[in-house]
């Protein structure tokens, strides 16, 4: 059936018009001196009847649609008709995959291919990265559905030792590819904008199984063993060290399922690490074969893209590409190993801030294992999840989180009523809980997106939360206390919880905007001033909790027969992360005002003027950046005249915003200071620790630029280069710099430099 079909289409091939196409160059005009031809020039009647229409008016016949249009006008145009053919060129491609391969010969083609495996991770799409292969496209078509089929040479016969090699390293990358594939669909991405899972009809080996794939992988191995003497030692161990890439990253997709204990898990993304070096090393052994690769191969592809050019990475940059990978793949099962909610969240944050970012592939398996069937982590329940960090922010020791509550089943029953309010609680917090991890797996401008729609759904949440604290306070009969000298209040604990992770939420929204360059110079300023004061929201709140934290300790000790080690521990457990808390929030707050009177005085001096914006106002401008917050009712934002007074503090004078600075800073190096040198368990960043702690130490390297930066101000002011109101643009001598913040110290702290301008 196949042969026949095979035979039809070369029929179909061959048929053609018989005037030859031309694609380059204008063709001649046919001859209209045959005595059946009259030719009438219909140009002025042509003319006549357009100018009758009125402007905007179309004459359309109804059968001739847009898309037939479009397609008009795209025939025969190279760069959008793949059928387009120069002169002398042939429609398919006329490599031949017969013909005898050198071991060089083949070690180049893995390695072109390990190069266009890449640039599909980075998000390219197949049909100009691994379907260019003519190999890999005589494999996939006719569609295989059994290994022996699943061949460059379709039929029984002797195969060549090198072409046994290359089809085993083919099969591994294209069974590789759907499972990645395939995991990526399955999580929560972006189409085109982070990956493109199309596979143009092609099956990628869907109907064969992993086994026997390995098994031809091992055969090919102990292959080119046995070749050895005939291809010398140093071609077979990079034969070999490329089969084995292949079979690692097999297993160790297969053993991601599992989403078990991160040490075995971790042992074929080692090898896969290990053998990347001996490959990098061997690669000058390799001869490419750039005529195994055409483009020829995307006319063949079920998609309506017009021809594209293959994307092929430098191996140079594959390598780089590559052993990240491998890294990150390591560095990412350590997530499996759960010790508490909190470095749960930190290891996901300071894991997604790397630079560069981890690739899709990676993020889509820290998405599988955080939460899967409502599971997190493959073993641990959302409610553990849940109350754990309950039990860490607000409530250490809590009879609201005590599970033999749920035991109880009479009505009237205190523990009842708590069991139920708890119980409503966990189910309407749990999904905007859960939120937060898979926005934080996304892309870093989609991050910003997803947290401006969450704060939203958290302002509810802490509503929520105030009606269950005002039912449970009656269960509890809960006492008012007075904390910091106002008036008595209740610890309100579930919506102060609540109310906490909103405020971070909101920080990390202004944080990113600086990342991602949302900001222009002149709304640094403002930006950073609103910074600190959510910083300094949260630094408040934290203090309250911990009133309350502090209080419900001390009345546990007041009864020494109730108190335990363990409660003990708890409650040391949750102070500690408080205290840490804080000191993250002043040490922000902190280099945000520095920042902020920083690039006030840099407004003053007009060494940062703001462009002419003649179809927008600053209060309108303000209204659109500070759009994701004017819903939020606490903290409550600012007015434009409250946050142009605040942030502008015309009544400081110059030389007092730059003291302001120095003594800001000074007070944030303190608080990082002690920050940096707390361990995993005080700062709970179990797993990234020295992700997170590199984090803080980038933090105080800013403040030491703050702090230059402040001084060359000083000597610009005293020396005359610089001064209030600004000078004409032919006698400033000094500029101000403002470095991307991939190449700041971090990418939060844009920190200008001020620098001598060049005569």
């Amino acid at each position: 059936m196949a042969q026949e079909e095979a035979s039809v289409s070369q029929e179909f091939t061959g048929l053609s018009i018989d005037h030859p196409v031309y694609c380059y160059g204008q063709p001649q005009p046919p001859p209209v001196t045959s005595e059946g031809v009259i030719a009438i020039d219909i140009t002025r009647n042509f003319l006549d009847a357009a100018a009758t229409l009125e402007p905007g008016q179309l004459v359309k016949d109804g059968y001739f649609t847009l898309f037939e249009s479009v397609g008009a006008i795209e025939i025969m145009d190279p760069k959008m008709d793949s059928g387009c053919l120069a002169p002398d060129e042939s429609l398919d491609e006329d490599y031949d995959v017969t013909r005898p391969l050198l071991p060089a010969e083949v070690l180049g083609i893995i390695d072109q291919l390990l190069c266009l495996e890449m640039a599909w991770h980075l998000g390219y799409p197949l049909s100009q990265t691994l379907l260019t292969n003519v190999y890999i496209e005589a494999m996939l078509v006719p569609n295989p559905t059994t290994i022996k089929e699943a061949d460059f040479i379709r039929g029984e016969g002797p195969r060549d030792p090198m072409f046994i090699v290359l089809r085993a390293y083919c099969l591994g990358l294209l069974k590789a590819c759907l499972h990645v594939n395939e995991r990526i669909k399955y999580e929560h991405y972006y189409e085109e904008e982070d990956f493109v899972t199309t596979t143009y009809h092609r099956s990628l080996l869907e109907n064969i199984d992993d086994i026997e794939i390995r098994d031809e992988i091992m055969a090919a191995k102990r292959l080119v063993h046995s070749l050895r003497p005939k291809i010398s030692d140093e071609m077979a161990d990079a034969l070999s060290f490329r089969l084995e890439l292949r079979t690692a990253f097999l297993r160790a997709i297969e053993l991601a399922e599992l989403r078990s204990h991160w040490e075995s898990l971790s042992l074929p993304w080692s090898q896969m690490k290990a053998i990347w070096e001996p490959i990098n090393r061997s690669r000058h052994l390799g001869t490419p074969v750039p005529e195994a690769f055409s483009t020829k191969l995307q006319r063949r592809l079920a998609s309506t893209m017009p021809p594209r050019p293959i994307v092929q990475p430098s191996f140079e940059e594959t390598y780089e590409h590559f052993k990240k990978f491998f890294a990150d793949g390591i560095d990412l099962l350590k997530i499996l190993n759960y010790t508490d909610s909190q470095s749960l969240l930190n290891f996901v944050v300071t894991f997604q801030a790397q630079k560069p970012q981890p690739l899709v592939y990676i993020r889509t398996l820290l998405q599988w294992f955080l939460i899967q069937d409502m599971v997190v982590l493959g073993r641990v329940s959302i409610r553990q999840v849940l109350d754990d960090d309950l039990s860490i922010v607000a409530l250490p020791c809590s009879r609201l989180l005590d599970p033999a509550n749920d035991e109880v089943e009479a009505p009237h029953d205190t523990r009842f009523a708590i069991a139920h309010q708890m119980e409503l609680f966990r189910q309407r917090v749990a999904p905007s809980y859960l939120d937060i991890f898979k926005a934080l797996c996304q892309n870093r401008c989609r991050v910003r997106r997803a947290l401006c729609h969450a704060i939203q759904d958290w302002e509810t949440v802490q509503m929520d939360a105030e009606e269950i604290d005002q039912l449970l306070q009656v269960q509890l009969e809960e006492k008012p206390i007075t904390y910091d000298g106002s008036t008595p209040a209740y610890s309100i604990p579930l919506s102060s919880w609540a109310y906490l992770y909103k405020v971070r939420l909101m920080e990390w929204i202004v944080q990113l905007g600086f990342e991602l360059e949302t900001y222009q110079p002149d709304e640094m300023a403002g930006m950073y001033w609103y910074l600190s004061y959510l910083a300094k929201t949260r630094a408040k709140h934290a203090e309250r909790i911990k009133a309350f934290t502090v209080q419900r300790l001390n009345e546990l000790r007041a009864h020494p027969f109730s108190n335990t080690a363990a409660m003990e521990a708890t409650f040391t457990t949750s102070l500690s992360y408080l205290r840490a808390t804080i000191l993250d929030a002043t040490s922000t707050l902190e280099l945000a005002d520095a920042l902020s009177c920083l690039y006030t005085v840099l407004g003053r001096l007009r060494l940062i003027v703001p462009p002419p914006r003649p179809y927008s106002s600053d209060e309108l401008r303000y209204e659109i950046r500070m759009k994701p917050f004017a819903p939020i009712s606490l903290p409550r934002l600012p007015s434009y005249d409250n946050f142009v007074r605040l942030s502008a503090q015309h009544e400081t004078s110059t030389a007092g915003l730059l003291d302001f600075a120095q003594r800001a800073v000074v007070n944030a190096k303190m608080g990082y200071d002690v920050l940096g040198k707390m361990g995993e368990k005080e700062a709970f960043t179990a797993n990234a620790h020295e992700r997170w702690l590199a984090g803080i130490k980038n933090c105080n390297k800013s403040g030491i630029a703050i702090n230059i930066a402040v001084a060359a101000i000083r000597r610009a002011l005293e020396s005359g280069a610089a001064k209030e109101g600004g000078m004409a643009p032919g006698e400033q001598k000094v500029m101000v710099e403002l470095p991307k913040p991939a190449k700041s110290y971090h990418e939060w702290w844009i920190v200008p430099k001020i620098v001598e301008k060049k005569s």
